[in-house]
């Protein structure tokens, strides 16, 4: 006898059951496969558009892009070759800094509530930084600042969620002043532009006591404050070349940085001054010839040309070139210590929890009081009640060398953190202008 075939049919309630089972399958499949992709959000600011972008905020954020790659990877050297942070995929969030502090503080609290970023990474301006640190404070949510110079977020606050993992401006004052000294630049008397906000205005203090030090009979003569973002400067030019001093300082940067050397060489200020900069090595590649022989500058660490020879440099200036065809200068130098720093932290806190991704109390208690070797040296969070770094910096005299088709650095000059740092127990004005204590110098 010929067995029939027989084909079970459903109802169409039994169908939609088994339909809704193996979508509940495929469900629990996908939850399952999400929380073993869970990530490490690092929220990263900097300036994107604006004037502060091509020399500064755009290279710090392509150091960002290299290096979170090479640790994603697992390709940095060790201490910090385990993949992502402790093994989790780091997944990065750009801002642009552009448009104020005001801005600013919402795109920071949109960054923690609507991004649910583990971290905010950023900020270059000084006044942004001064607006989101009590933000983040507030929120009780973990920040490192990378770059912005005003002492003033440590010095005349107390943060329990927020860190700065570079030096700050004091440094590279105090450092231009002695390099001055130890030169033997004359300075009689001199000049300064700087920016009228925070970071020109601290700029400008620091110089000026520091000056007071060790050049005490030295007069101060004009003193410009453009605003930031002012692009031309013939008529602070003009004022520089009617009363032309010995020594002519600026703190300016970026975009305004660029317009006053291309704006002032061919008028001759360079010639006619002694023209120091104490954070100017970013606008050199771009530059290039333009940028006229024997002005010093520093990098606001020792970065760039002037960064220390080891196996770390080498490195991270090798991929940073191979990336972009240039050489990093101080905001991707900035960047990668503070990502280098935030990787030890969380693995540390990681450790201690478990191999659990930490919190941001965790994360503080991780980073407070660390040290870490970066591409520009060591690293020491020891100010700020272990929330500000103090780190070694470096100031050198620009020469074009046409054989290279670059701006090179000549008589650098290196100088230990003790040195052109305060120490923990005193304020950078009062250490300034009590002459310098405890100041170890080689």
């Amino acid at each position: 006898m010929k067995e029939t075939k027989k084909t079970a049919v459903f109802s169409p309630p039994l169908k939609r059951a088994a339909g809704l089972a193996a979508l509940g399958a495929a469900l629990a499949c996908l939850a399952q496969g999400v929380q073993a992709q869970e990530t490490f959000k690092v929220g990263i600011v900097s300036f994107l558009s604006g004037q502060a972008a091509e020399s500064f905020g755009i290279p710090a954020v392509n150091g960002a892009k290299v290096l979170i790659e090479a640790f994603n990877k697992g390709e940095a050297p060790a201490p910090y070759n385990k993949p992502g942070f402790g093994g989790l995929k780091i997944e990065p969030v750009y801002v642009d800094e552009n448009g104020g502090a005001t801005k600013q503080v919402q795109e920071l609290r949109n960054l923690y509530d609507r991004d649910k970023v583990d971290v905010v990474v950023g900020y270059v301006g000084s006044g942004d930084c001064l607006a989101v640190a009590p933000v983040a404070e507030e929120m009780k949510k973990f920040l490192i600042l990378y770059d912005c110079g005003t002492p003033r977020i440590f010095e005349d606050g107390k943060y329990n969620y927020v860190f700065r993992t570079a030096s700050h401006a004091t440094m590279d004052n105090v450092a231009l002043a002695r390099y001055m000294k130890s030169h033997n630049v004359k300075a009689e008397n001199f000049n300064m532009i700087n920016q009228d906000y925070a970071w020109g205005q601290d700029s400008r203090k620091d110089f000026i006591w520091s000056m007071e030090k060790l050049y005490p009979g030295a007069k101060p003569g004009e003193d410009l404050l453009p605003k930031f973002g002012a692009g031309q400067y013939g008529t602070e030019i003009s004022a520089l070349m009617a009363k032309p001093a010995d020594v002519t300082h600026s703190s300016l940067w970026g975009g305004d940085l660029q317009a006053f050397i291309l704006q002032s060489g061919p008028r001759g200020l360079f010639k006619r001054s002694q023209v120091v900069l104490s954070a100017a090595d970013h606008v050199l590649p771009a530059l290039g010839d333009k940028m006229p022989d024997g002005a010093i500058l520093g990098a606001r660490g020792a970065y760039g040309l002037m960064s220390p020879k080891s196996a770390l440099n080498d490195w991270w200036w090798s991929i940073y070139q191979k990336a972009y065809t240039v050489y990093p200068v101080q905001a991707p130098y900035r960047m990668a210590q503070s990502l280098l720093g935030l990787k030890l932290a969380a693995e540390k806190a990681m450790a201690a929890n478990g191999g659990k991704k930490p919190n941001a109390e965790q994360l503080a208690a991780a980073l407070k009081g660390l040290e870490w070797d970066s591409p520009a040296g060591r690293i020491r969070m020891a100010l700020g009640d272990g929330h500000q770094a103090m780190q070694e910096t470096a100031i050198g005299k620009t020469r074009y060398d046409a054989g290279k088709k670059m701006v090179v650095l000549d008589d650098i000059q290196r100088f230990p953190a003790e040195c052109v740092n305060p120490p923990a127990n005193m304020k950078s004005e009062d250490w300034i202008k009590a002459g310098f204590p405890g100041a170890k110098c080689n």
